[in-house]
């Protein structure tokens, strides 16, 4: 109940400013990382990662696939709606990323990306250091449409937002020899908290002030993790989920130390571990039916090409499901999430 009161005081506050200025609470919003945050950049790639077929959109505005890995809305979406925009950041590499669209943000987020690179160049996917590359692009096209004076006040207004880290571990780190029996899950930490640090300091550098950051979720409990590394007992992977919490802790340690090294920069920590965590082990709480097995398919490890339309078992209604396939979280967590991010993120509007 707290929670509800407390996101009901937030809510008021945002619709009261929305409502005095008739705009949004920031500039724009623009967007970086993996699939939980893609509106469709992988539809441009020539990749097995994509998610431009249905049941992927099903449940989305248009009822059909936009190229997001969910039934409906990412959790980018809502907060897009409640910082007042009209419209979602457009995925950079889509005809709609033109003209005055660019001027409230753009989306430069790609399936199965991450903090590390190479996890990018296994799956044909956006590595980190080329959203960032796209992201100069992107800045010289608004200083040409608007000014130098004008594109500098989007540019350190705007809420630049990072979700990335999970395909490094699940879709990477997990199943690479190259990388498990070299590096401990926390050398390998390391490693991604160093691609944190300087991406933030690049974004520094180019004029960015706002930034939120993702941590990781309880990656044991996503329903292909539990299948994958599970060994067949049905129940989260708690090793992963450990991982998970320590690696959490060195970015917020990473953020906390970058807040005090550059001048007039917010950067907030978004904690959906936690928030997934209790909708997995407590589901009824929040009006959920199913957290072990995805809406998509059997519930296993049905992701992109493996969650289609001739998929076994659909459900019929993914209201009820935590998941939605086996790595990405349902419109309905979505929302939850987003409200959760609502109530952290007060700092990056204020």
């Amino acid at each position: 109940m707290g929670f509800c009161r407390a996101l009901f005081g937030v809510a008021c506050l945002l619709a009261s400013v929305v409502a005095a200025y008739g705009d949004a609470l920031v500039p724009a919003l623009i967007i970086f990382g993996d699939s939980i945050v893609d509106v469709g950049n992988n539809n441009k790639l020539h990749t097995i990662v994509k998610a431009n077929f249905l049941p992927y959109g099903r449940d989305f505005v248009t009822h059909k696939p936009t190229g997001r890995f969910c039934n409906g809305k990412l959790a980018s979406d809502f907060t897009a709606e409640n910082l007042g925009f009209s419209s979602y950041p457009p995925a950079y590499l889509s005809p709609e990323a033109t003209g005055n669209n660019l001027l409230t943000g753009v989306n430069f987020a790609s399936g199965a990306s991450g903090l590390y690179d190479r996890t990018a160049s296994l799956y044909r996917a956006i590595s980190l250091t080329k959203q960032l590359e796209y992201y100069k692009e992107y800045q010289t096209k608004v200083v040409n449409m608007v000014g130098t004076a004008n594109a500098t006040a989007i540019f350190s207004g705007g809420i630049h937002f990072l979700s990335a880290g999970s395909s490094d571990f699940v879709q990477n780190y997990y199943i690479n020899p190259l990388l498990y029996e070299f590096y401990t899950p926390e050398q390998f930490s390391d490693i991604l908290i160093k691609s944190f640090s300087s991406f933030v300091q690049n974004l520094y550098t180019l004029g960015a002030r706002k930034i939120g950051v993702t941590s990781l979720p309880p990656m044991g409990c996503l329903p292909a993790s539990i299948t994958l590394f599970g060994s067949g007992s049905n129940k989260c992977v708690d090793k992963m989920n450990k991982d998970a919490v320590n690696f959490n802790n060195k970015l917020n340690a990473s953020a906390l130390a970058l807040t005090k090294k550059l001048a007039n920069i917010t950067i907030v920590m978004f904690d959906i571990y936690q928030p997934l965590m209790d909708l997995i082990h407590k589901p009824s709480d929040s009006g959920f039916f199913e957290a072990r097995k995805a809406c998509c398919g059997t519930g296993t490890i049905e992701t992109s090409i493996l969650c289609n339309a001739k998929s076994p078992g659909t459900c019929a209604n993914a209201t009820e499901y935590v998941f939605w396939d086996g790595f990405h979280p349902s419109e309905a967590t979505n929302k939850v999430l987003s409200d959760a991010l609502l109530i952290q993120g007060i700092d990056l509007i204020s």
